[in-house]
């Protein structure tokens, strides 16, 4: 390796310089505090544990996306956690043990074998908050807002946000027979909008009423009236649908009720995660982003895998992303800057009393400027005191 090419980061990896990194923190403190008020308690999972652990139930789709390594003590294969969701419900369902809901949350660094997006980081910094042992809409509706709330807090506010149910493509896919390959190049094919692909695909389905269903799923798309098309075009449709349909309804109700709601505009062919969600399903898009900043929605029965089946639904979204979709901080940095010859009790009361203080070292000639200060130490008649840098 050349002295050059020492510097070089992987492909996806990148490191966070001071001025990110300051602004950053601030978000990751400002989100924490406000899950806290909501009720989530933080939760800090290990980086890497054994892979049986790491990829059980649901989590086996990740798969691909984990970095496996051997344990030097063990000799066991170990895996770097790509998400931290499953290992909440594993502290819900094995730790924790308790009869009523619990919320909790967390935020740190996962780790991907591969980017999800072309130019995307193989390492984001999860936020998550997920809610276990409630089953009805009133938990989704919570999350769905905490999410709204949670951009609002990086400066992303009037976002887009899609609700769907996986519950109703699943129901009638079930209803229509299809096969599991078939079943998987229709999920393909409504997940691009891709009409005559679909089209093709439903020609293979005997049954009118199911291929006529399935197909109306692409036009269903749009604000809250869209719930009331879809209860009209899948009349008749099997009794899980009309469950499924029932209970987006009043997700969306429960929403509106909120303070400050956001629109929702409603997608039933919206089918993202279909292998892991069992339920209502939520995105969040701005303008600009090809995919969505946020999602969630319930995944029931996580805790299986360790032994309790819990309900849960939750949401999750990277750090790192909304901070850079938040624009350019406004603030600048401040602070006072000290002599080398200051009087070091006045330099502890003030940093004692919030300040940030730079000190000179001996044998520079350091500005305020360079120091990120606005003010500096001075002594007057024989005073310390702190002047505005003009």
């Amino acid at each position: 390796m050349t002295t050059k090419e020492r510097w070089l980061l992987p492909d996806g990896f990148e490191e966070i310089l001071p001025a990110e990194a300051r602004r950053l923190e601030q978000l990751r403190r400002e989100v924490l505090d406000q899950f806290g008020r909501w009720g989530y308690e933080l939760v800090m999972p290990p980086l890497i544990e054994y892979l049986e652990s790491l990829l059980v139930g649901a989590a086996y789709d990740l798969d691909l996306q984990t970095f496996k390594l051997t344990d030097q003590l063990s000799g066991r294969l170990m895996g770097i956690r790509p998400d931290m969701t499953p290992q909440a419900a594993r502290i819900d369902a094995h730790y924790l043990k308790r009869e009523t809901p619990v919320r909790l949350c967390y935020l740190g660094p996962v780790l991907r074998t591969r980017p999800d997006e072309f130019g995307g980081s193989r390492e984001p910094l999860q936020l998550g908050a997920e809610l276990f042992g409630h089953a009805g809409p009133e938990s989704d509706a919570e999350v769905l807002m905490l999410m709204n709330v949670t951009l609002g807090l990086a400066g992303i506010r009037d976002c887009h946000i899609d609700l769907g149910h996986v519950g109703v493509f699943r129901g009638l896919a079930r209803h229509a027979k299809l096969t599991f390959e078939l079943e998987a190049e229709l999920f393909e094919a409504l997940q691009c909008k891709a009409r005559d692909r679909v089209a093709q695909l439903l020609a293979q389905v005997a049954d009118d009423k199911a291929r006529g269903w399935l197909a109306s799923l692409l036009d269903l798309s749009g604000d809250k009236d869209i719930l009331d098309q879809a209860a009209k075009r899948l009349a008749g449709a099997p009794a899980d649908v009309q469950q499924a349909l029932a209970y987006l309804h009043a997700v969306a109700q429960c929403v509106a009720r909120q303070p400050n709601a956001p629109a929702l505009f409603f997608d039933l062919a919206e089918l993202s995660g279909y292998h892991y969600y069992t339920g209502a399903v939520f995105s969040a898009f701005v303008p600009g982003h090809g995919r969505a900043i946020a999602n969630g929605g319930r995944y029931d029965g996580i805790g299986a895998a360790f032994g309790r089946a819990r309900a849960a639904t939750g949401f999750g979204a990277d750090l790192r992303v909304l901070l850079r979709l938040a624009g350019a901080s406004t603030s600048s940095l401040t602070g006072i800057l000290a002599p080398v010859d200051a009087e070091p009790a006045e330099i502890a009361r003030l940093r004692a009393a919030g300040e940030r203080v730079v000190t000179s070292l001996p044998g520079n000639q350091t500005t305020a400027a360079d120091a990120g200060c606005d003010r500096m130490l001075v002594s007057r008649n024989s005073r310390w005191v702190v002047e505005t840098v003009k």
